[in-house]
């Protein structure tokens, strides 16, 4: 798409992340403060989490960023908000039609009603949770109603300023302005920042660089990854609905996912010498990259009840 651009905007020079320069507090507190917040999200997870994350809309997404020359961590952070603002609004609907008396013969009419509603609103919804994640990113242009309106025109859709400004009111009131909720690329970065940490010879940057495409294509073959996974781990070619609900705390577990990609990411950058790598213990026993990263992962789960400190977790790569 990039070599077909039907819309440009002057953007800043790309900036990448810049290893190695927070310190150890901040940094313990960081990765604590994530870890609580997975271990939140995973508690209060439900059975339709990630219904939105479906390929087409992550496309959608994605190609609206890249036309916007916004940082990849906007797409991923308006993947985000788009799917807990469409939650929260779509239940705010069916309330709705229950409080207007909506009986049981009427609820095919009724859900029907919904999905009109949500079929009109949807692209501008999408637009505006791009919207709003630039806002949020430090290193991103800000979208702002008016370049927004010049992309709408530029693709042919039609809308008016007001429209645009009420579809944003409307993600922003529906979510009660929380916004700011970490997305996978913030885990991905996190705990690239730990390795780079602990051990210097780490290639963080080349890393990051790697990990920025493997989760991007998570993304974009998510369902086919999570059911190949979901297949694997329960040894049935054709999961139960049971196994599919309790599945979704596998695939809302942003610190899982993280580490994942960080250990494909090591896998393809050290592709010849992947097992030479060594986890640092007092044995100094050799295990391959994916349970370096996953015995990361498990330590990072203690964090809350233990405090264990960054400095802890080793990796080289030799």
């Amino acid at each position: 798409m990039a070599g077909n651009t039907m819309f440009s905007l002057h953007t800043r020079e790309p900036m990448n992340p810049r290893f190695g320069e927070v310190s150890l507090d901040i940094l313990t507190d960081i990765l604590s403060n994530l870890n609580n917040r997975n271990k939140s999200n995973l508690e209060h997870v439900s059975d339709f989490c990630g219904c939105l994350k479906e390929k087409r809309i992550v496309e959608c997404v994605f190609h609206l960023c890249e036309e916007l020359g916004l940082n990849p961590a906007v797409g991923y952070q308006a993947i985000e908000i788009l799917e807990r603002f469409m939650a929260k609004y779509t239940e705010h609907l069916i309330r709705s039609q229950k409080g207007q008396g909506a009986s049981s013969e009427h609820t095919g009419t009724f859900e029907e009603l919904i999905f009109q509603t949500l079929k009109q609103k949807f692209f501008l919804s999408v637009l505006s949770s791009v919207q709003i994640a630039s806002k949020l990113d430090l290193y991103s242009n800000v979208v702002n109603n008016d370049i927004a309106m010049r992309f709408l025109q530029a693709v042919g859709y039609p809308s008016s300023k007001e429209q645009l400004l009420d579809s944003e009111i409307l993600v922003l009131k529906t979510l009660n302005f929380n916004l700011n909720v970490p997305n996978p690329l913030t885990y991905v970065e996190t705990l690239l920042e730990v390795l780079g940490r602990n051990d210097a010879t780490v290639p963080v940057a080349q890393l990051h660089h790697l990990c920025v495409r493997v989760l991007q294509f998570i993304y974009l073959q998510r369902e086919t990854i999570y059911n190949a996974l979901l297949k694997s781990a329960t040894g049935c070619s054709s999961p139960s609905h049971e196994l599919r609900a309790k599945f979704v705390s596998v695939t809302e577990d942003f610190m899982l996912l993280g580490v994942g990609v960080i250990a494909v990411a090591a896998f393809i950058h050290h592709i010849s010498t992947w097992e030479k790598v060594q986890l640092l213990n007092p044995d100094h026993e050799s295990v391959s990259h994916c349970e370096v990263y996953l015995n990361i992962y498990y330590l990072l789960q203690t964090c809350e009840s233990q405090r264990i400190p960054v400095s802890l977790v080793h990796v080289r790569c030799r």
